[in-house]
């Protein structure tokens, strides 16, 4: 990435703060709950309805704001409601990403059109569905714990049922979450966005049975560039990014791929990269640096299926060197339609620049005069990057996003001077085990989390 792309970011797509102002005004509704709504949250609904008039969801939308003015909400009207707030953030990643496509002169496929599901609903959906509506009348600061009660037998009903597994760890965090923030009407301030995203997410996903995008199968050589680890009380994921090299000679394909496991709280840092040891391949290649053969992966847009006996372990691959040779190339897929979010953009680049400390004490990227700010408070505790490690790079291989209204580049990986000498550090070097002395010494004296809860889970099914 160079100044040049750099410089392309800085203009504001037209609309952007128009659209996010709306979205704000609903998610201020939602907090003080659609069944007490207010002269405020009455024209932040009317002003969802206006911005999304000429649209084909405006009849549905006009429809469930008046039912919500006049106190008559059905699951339909919040439906429509948390597809018109998804919509308007769909919009906005859309006008980023292409901004984004454009400076970096990457290729897009268009999205092809689902294969619908088969209709017929699982019977936990409606407990999942009720409790999304109770959430939306009370709001979040009438969230109470006989609201999180109720929560609890959902999410083993959908638990139970494997293609309900996504809602289930979508209301067990949010749970959780709130759990931790009762009694909510105390609180200084809500993270309305947040939890509002999560709620929009969650009535979306149950509203029967889910569509598929296309599917297809692929071969070749997997490139990994890096690692975004997601770790949450209840659960945690490692989504890997990388480059596919078809093996019938197609062009190269920006993929990810994820894997995931449920957890407890006390299970943080590199302890996490335990609960994934189901899956040894693909931590060996995250550790070691090295490539995968992979054989017969399901591929829908740009999410590749991991599946673990048809991959093997390759030869050693530097992402660095992937990074500047084939990801300049690399063709991404659109992304699904439900996950069009602005914070939802992660875009695998390489920046080769000087790391610099501004005035105010926030990390960024130099190239050709241009900065690019760092997210350092998304390094995981799980790998070896540090901020003062990311300070001395002169190299950053990372994801672009956008927060706080602005482009920020998130390190997957670092090649830094350290004691004269240059070294790489990578978010995946500590899946199969610590590597820094140090920290290796720390956990041992802390013992293994994992192991123990694993032990006593035995003693307790064995009675």
């Amino acid at each position: 990435m160079r100044g040049a792309q750099v410089a392309r970011l800085r203009a504001v797509p037209a609309g952007l703060s128009d659209a996010l102002d709306v979205v704000a005004g609903f998610d201020d509704a939602l907090t003080d709950g659609f069944g007490r709504i207010g002269d405020r949250g009455a024209a932040a609904l009317a002003g969802l309805a206006d911005a999304l008039a000429g649209t084909p969801l405006a009849g549905p939308v006009t429809a469930a704001v008046d039912a919500v003015t006049a106190g008559s909400i059905a699951p339909e009207h919040l439906a429509a409601l948390a597809g018109a707030r998804s919509a308007l953030l769909g919009a906005a990643h859309d006008a980023l990403l292409g901004q984004l496509d454009e400076a970096l002169g990457r290729t897009r496929s268009p999205w092809t059109t689902p294969t619908t599901g088969s209709g017929e609903a699982p019977l936990a959906l409606a407990g999942a569905r009720a409790w999304w509506h109770e959430v939306a009348v009370t709001g979040w600061r009438g969230v109470d714990h006989e609201v999180l009660s109720a929560a609890a037998g959902v999410v083993e009903a959908s638990l139970a049922v494997p293609e309900l597994r996504r809602i289930a760890v979508l209301l067990d965090g949010l749970a959780a979450e709130l759990r931790a923030c009762v009694p909510v009407a105390t609180m200084a301030e809500v993270p309305a966005r947040r939890w509002a995203d999560l709620w929009a997410r969650g009535v979306l996903l149950t509203q029967g049975a889910p569509s598929t995008g296309e599917a297809s199968t692929v071969s070749g050589r997997l490139l990994p560039l890096g690692v975004d680890v997601h770790s949450h009380d209840t659960a945690v994921q490692v989504q890997v990014h990388a480059v596919l090299e078809p093996a019938d000679g197609g062009p190269a394909l920006l993929v990810r791929t994820a894997v995931a496991a449920a957890k407890v709280d006390t299970i943080v840092g590199p302890a996490i990269w335990r609960l994934l040891s189901g899956h040894p391949l693909l931590l060996t290649a995250l550790a070691e640096r090295r490539a995968l053969a992979v054989t017969d992966l399901p591929l829908r847009g740009g999410d590749l299926g991991w599946v673990d006996d048809r991959v093997q372990l390759d030869e050693p691959a530097d992402p660095f060197a992937t990074a500047r040779v084939l990801l300049p190339a690399a063709s991404a897929a659109a992304t699904d339609p439900l996950d069009r979010h602005p914070t939802g953009i992660a875009e695998p680049v390489l920046v080769e620049g000087a790391a610099i400390r501004d005035e105010d004490g926030t990390l960024a990227v130099e190239v050709d005069g241009e900065r690019v700010a760092l997210a350092v408070d998304r390094l995981p505790a799980a790998g070896p990057l540090t901020a003062d490690l990311v300070a001395a790079a002169s190299a950053c291989l990372g994801l672009m996003r956008w927060d706080d209204d602005r482009w920020l580049l998130q390190p997957l990986a670092v090649r830094a001077g350290v004691k004269r000498r240059t070294v790489q550090a990578h978010n995946g070097d500590w899946a199969c085990g610590v590597t820094d002395p140090k920290v290796a010494k720390e956990e041992a004296r802390a013992g293994d989390a994992v192991a123990v809860l694993r032990e006593r889970a035995g003693r307790l099914l064995r009675r």
